[in-house]
């Protein structure tokens, strides 16, 4: 016990002393100097390292200190940068600092040195620096060959948008050095004799190969120059998730961004770390890594993805729980089954997920790429599901996607399948119309049907029945076959009255009989015609009702204009109604359409109620008519047009005005007005507002005078051209007179030349005849004829 105490009393002595020594060390100020100052210049990153010792430290001694670190460039005196590094420093503790230059070191000669100072809270006293070491030297330029020109930095990589500074050494000391950055000449400042620098602030990326910088001596041939290598900036990746399909592989995706890869640096890498488990992969793709899921149970992970590249590293983080981030495979084997008219069985199949999951899968269907039906069915492997309330003969595509029922994340990718109903019957009648004519006596029937729409011909319809049956003798009939697609035929009938049955035939059976009745007399056209205003949404149709049994009404027309053949259209309408649109894409401005309107009776028998006539939109004329002037004397004349056709023009004709341009002077009479034309000159115009009148006297004139007409009709929009007046001359005022005098007298005179003509001939037969026998003579043949009498 007694050795014991004895040896605690020596330890606490012993303690005791090395805390006194200590406590004398730390309260005096040292001049701590750094010491084996070494300076290496690395031209890859532009950098200079320095390193060096404390050795004024006592053993085991630590303290914290700072360095106060001055670079010069050029010469000692040119101090470009000062910094204070702060460490904790052991004895003879080799230290190390790294410092960039903006300018490269091969055009520079740059000076270090340092100094110290105690920084640490167990010395009580203020520190101070201690002395400077000595200057060290780092000239990249020793290492340069003999070439005349270098051009610096050689292939730095930078980023996009980044500030370089670029320079060059001559050593021929000539002022006529030019350089260029991609062709184009820039301008720096001269550092000394042999060297300037260039800032290029906020350098693009050009292309992967480089950015060409080079400098040149003008009229010298001497080139030097380097490649910079601008890389795009890394961008953090985008739109980071994972996910899984079975519940044992995890596929992570992200949008990478930019591709950052040069000739001088690869694409940007990918690294995918689990923080739980502490793995992590390389990703061998850009925008998507696989992760095997561990067989511990694991459900909630947490992920970071790392970008990098040789410049800069950008990273992005994930947690989730592994049971929420399920997007089901792809089904398949869609099929269709037992494909009735209006009836379909859609059988598919899923890819199992864990220990047989339920799936919810979503069953659509469309037709025409509208979705017409969406229904849900809950499954494990097999799905099924009945398609009702189809349309027959109708192509349709279903498709399917499911989901994981426990937790919603994602649809899976859809599965599709097209296929087509069975036929049936036509389920609507043809909407059937007639048109009756006489031809050579006998009434000629144009029957004529649209083609059922594929709502109601339910397949492809192969041909048209038509019954025609004669109501006035029920024991006859005749059965007409007509294929598809036609849409007429003609019946020549009797005088009797007809029932005529039209029905559609696809390769299912009939549709329902349209059934129309004809009648072998004429239709009464004596039926009033109005007229209908057009719009932009057609010709607006009404009539009047009838208060007997109508069944119906039928409003026809043609689409064409009356000069083209009739293109028959007609529109069946219930028998409340009373008015209606007519609306065509073939309706054109200043063409004249025809409607009329017939009511069906209960008998199925057409009657001619209305007609109505009318213009989408009117124009003026533009033609006008041929005038016929006649009975001209010296105070009048007349004007005809007859021929003029009003129904063919491209409005309604309203009048016509008659245009007279009166000789220098002449006033225009009270019936006429006075107007001014187009072209400056005063005309008389006289408005005839009677369409149907299609004669006018033009009175009032003076004899032997000059004047111009012309007839233009109008309509509601304007008037036709004013283009070519017709010159007439009035006649001398007795004129007249003196015909109605020499006209007998002539006649007269010619008769009577006539009647001596006549006897002239006849007194030279008789005395003087052609031939000189004088025996042929009618006077000798006299004289003998008379002595013979008296013989």
């Amino acid at each position: 016990m007694a050795v014991f105490a004895v040896f605690q009393t020596t330890f606490l002595l012993a303690l005791l002393s090395l805390r006194t020594y200590e406590s004398e060390v730390l309260s005096e100020p040292l001049p701590l100097t750094p010491e084996s100052l070494k300076v290496s210049v690395n031209s890859t990153c532009q950098c200079l390292h320095l390193q060096w010792t404390v050795h004024s430290l006592a053993y085991h001694q630590e303290l914290k200190m700072v360095f106060q670190i001055q670079i010069s460039r050029f010469k000692t005196s040119n101090v470009i940068w000062v910094e204070n590094y702060s460490t904790t420093v052991k004895r003879n503790q080799v230290l190390h600092w790294s410092w960039e230059s903006e300018l490269p070191l091969e055009c520079a000669a740059h000076f270090i040195r340092m100094r110290s100072m105690v920084d640490d809270a167990r010395i009580p006293k203020p520190g101070f620096w201690s002395n400077w070491s000595s200057w060290e030297e780092a000239d990249a330029q020793n290492m340069l060959g003999h070439d005349p020109l270098f051009v610096f930095p050689k292939d730095k990589l930078v980023e996009e948008g980044s500030n370089v500074t670029i320079c060059y050494v001559s050593r021929i000391h000539q002022d006529n050095i030019s350089c260029y950055l991609e062709g184009v000449q820039i301008y720096g400042e001269q550092l000394d004799r042999s060297v300037s620098a260039f800032e290029l602030k906020n350098v693009s990326f050009i292309r992967e190969k480089g950015t060409n910088v080079f400098c040149k001596v003008d009229q010298g041939g001497v080139l030097g120059g380097i490649v910079l290598f601008v890389s795009k900036v890394l961008e953090e990746p985008k739109d980071f998730s994972c996910e899984t399909q079975d519940l044992k592989t995890l596929t992570c995706t992200w949008d990478p961004g930019s591709d950052t890869g040069l000739t001088k640096q690869p694409s940007q890498s990918y690294t995918l770390f689990e923080s739980f488990s502490g793995k992590k992969t390389l990703c061998k793709h850009r925008n998507w890594c696989d992760w095997q899921v561990a067989q511990d149970s694991q459900e909630t992970y947490n992920f970071t993805l790392l970008a990098e590249n040789y410049l800069r590293k950008r990273s992005v983080s994930i947690l989730f729980n592994l049971t929420q981030r399920v997007h089901p495979m792809t089904p398949y084997n869609l099929l269709p089954k037992n494909v009735g008219a209006t009836e379909a069985t859609m059988t598919w199949k899923v890819h199992s997920i864990g220990n047989n999951s339920t799936l919810l899968c979503q069953l659509e269907l469309l037709a025409e790429g509208k979705v017409i039906q969406q229904s849900n069915v809950s499954i494990k492997v097999n799905g099924e599901y009945l398609l009702s309330e189809l349309e027959p003969d109708t192509e349709y595509v279903a498709r399917v996607r499911c989901a994981y029922t426990n937790h919603f994340w994602k649809w899976s990718e859809l599965i599709s399948q097209k296929f087509n109903t069975a036929e049936a019957a036509p389920s609507e009648a043809p909407d059937v119309w007639r048109n009756l004519k006489m031809v050579s006596g006998h009434p000629t029937v144009s029957l004529f049907w649209k083609p059922l729409s594929k709502v109601h011909a339910n397949g492809k319809i192969l041909f048209y029945n038509v019954i025609v049956e004669n109501l006035d003798k029920p024991s006859r009939f005749e059965v007409l076959s007509i294929p598809a697609p036609a849409s007429s035929t003609e019946l020549t009938l009797d005088q009797c009255s007809y029932q005529i049955h039209v029905t559609a035939h696809n390769s299912v059976g009939p549709s329902p009989a349209s059934v129309i009745v004809v009648s072998g007399d004429p239709e009464n056209e004596e039926v009033e015609q109005g007229r209908v205003n057009g719009t932009e949404d057609g010709f607006s149709v009404s009539w009047k009702p009838q208060s007997g049994d109508a069944t119906g009404y039928v409003v026809e027309w043609c689409d064409g204009p009356q000069d083209l053949p009739c293109v028959l259209q007609w529109k069946n309408l219930g028998p409340n109604t009373t008015s209606t649109v007519i609306s065509s894409g073939d309706f054109r401005p200043g063409v004249r359409y025809n409607f009329r309107i017939y009511g069906i009776s209960t008998k199925r028998m057409a009657h001619l109620l209305e007609k109505k006539a009318g213009y989408l939109e009117e124009l003026a004329p533009s033609d006008n008519p041929q005038v016929v002037m006649s009975r001209l004397t010296s105070h009048s004349f007349t004007l005809s047009w007859k021929d003029y056709p009003t129904e063919s023009q491209p409005g309604f004709i309203q009048g016509y005005h008659v245009y007279l341009k009166p000789k220098a002077g002449e006033q225009c009479h009270p019936a006429f007005e006075k107007t001014v034309l187009p072209e400056d000159s005063v005309c008389c115009k006289y408005t005839i507002d009677n369409p149907e009148q299609k004669t006018f006297v033009v009175e009032n004139l003076q004899p032997e005078s000059v004047y111009e007409f012309i007839v233009t009709p109008y309509t509601s929009v304007g008037e036709g051209p004013l283009d070519a007046f017709t010159k007439v001359t009035t006649p001398d005022e007795y004129s007249h007179t003196l015909i109605h005098i020499i006209l007998p007298m002539i006649f007269c005179i010619l008769i009577v030349m006539i009647i001596c003509y006549l006897k002239s001939q006849w007194l030279k037969e008789k005395c003087y005849p052609d031939s000189p026998n004088p025996y042929k003579s009618s006077v000798l043949s006299l004289i003998k004829s008379k002595m013979l009498l008296k013989l």
